[in-house]
């Protein structure tokens, strides 16, 4: 709860169903067990493979950004431990047809990952289904999306992530030291980056 109430106070969790998936689904149930103690800080923490957890910070602010609503298709891109496709699926789930479709490349995560989101019972019903694939080039089989997150950091948007994103969807992307956001509107896309941040890249094959 600590944890939770700086990034309240701090301004980086507002949106109330957001801070209520936060509660609900706990940091610690992601994170490999010599970490566990660790779950309440700020910080990134390594799931192995050469990946993290991310800062809850930076998870907070990029949610913020995407506004995940109830009944949302949602990709997430490079899903790592499952923390966010939890999150999302938390928030997803409270109206019929949301679901998450979480993409992770490195067999090992991809494990990991999807027993964490196990822990819950989004894989169960059908909430977020969990894939090992590449994702540079999205996921057409379920597109278009709502809305995607991608949470390792890309050279480059690709436009298959824009091809495959609804009009009126969003792109929250970690973008080399950036957090860009992209919105589509019709066949227009506007952004905006926000500087400062640091992430694993994202992996191809």
């Amino acid at each position: 709860m600590e944890l939770i109430d700086f990034l309240i106070k701090e301004e980086y969790l507002k949106n109330p169903k957001i801070i209520s998936a936060f509660l609900k689904i706990k940091r610690k149930d992601f994170i490999q067990e010599g970490f566990k103690h660790l779950s309440e800080t700020d910080q990134p923490l390594p799931i192995g493979s050469g990946q993290t957890i991310s800062q809850p910070l930076v998870v907070a602010f990029m949610l913020e950004q995407l506004e995940p609503k109830p009944g949302e298709r949602i990709l997430d891109i490079g899903a790592g431990s499952g923390w966010t496709s939890a999150l999302l699926a938390e928030i997803v789930s409270q109206k019929k047809g949301g679901k998450v479709i979480a993409l992770e490349i490195i067999p090992e995560v991809f494990d990991f990952g999807k027993n964490n989101v196990h822990k819950y019972s989004f894989i169960k019903k059908g909430i977020v289904e969990f894939i090992c694939a590449d994702a540079s080039k999205g996921y057409g089989e379920e597109a278009p999306y709502d809305k995607i997150l991608v949470s390792a950091s890309a050279r480059e948007i690709p436009e298959e992530w824009k091809k495959q994103l609804k009009a009126g969807g969003k792109i929250v992307s970690s973008f080399k030291s950036s957090i860009v956001v992209i919105k589509k509107k019709e066949k227009e896309f506007i952004t905006k980056k926000y500087p400062g941040f640091s992430f694993v890249p994202l992996t191809k094959r």
